[in-house]
């Protein structure tokens, strides 16, 4: 099932996105389920993320959120994961 992880960094978490970038790229990278992410831009900066999962199921979705870097360096104010259904692409 395709799961969309939409983030919301804190307010001035800016610093804490740029620590951590390397291993949430890795993480992207290893987990071998994610289909496309990439941040959320506002003003020319980067201000939050929107990642596609192929996963088994929700629970499977979590797990992944709880062990992506940016979210254990407590970068988001807020994730939410939704069922997604892909029309184009």
């Amino acid at each position: 099932m395709l799961v969309v992880l939409i983030a919301r960094d804190k307010p001035g978490a800016l610093e804490i996105r740029k620590a951590n970038r390397d291993a949430h790229l890795a993480y992207l990278k290893e987990t071998g389920c994610v289909q496309q992410a990439g941040p959320v831009m506002e003003d020319g900066a980067m201000a939050g993320s929107i990642i596609v999962l192929d996963v088994p199921d929700m629970a499977a979705a979590e797990a992944w959120a709880a062990g992506d870097p940016y979210g254990k360096a407590g970068l988001f104010a807020s994730v939410e994961l939704s069922e997604w259904n892909r029309v184009i692409g």
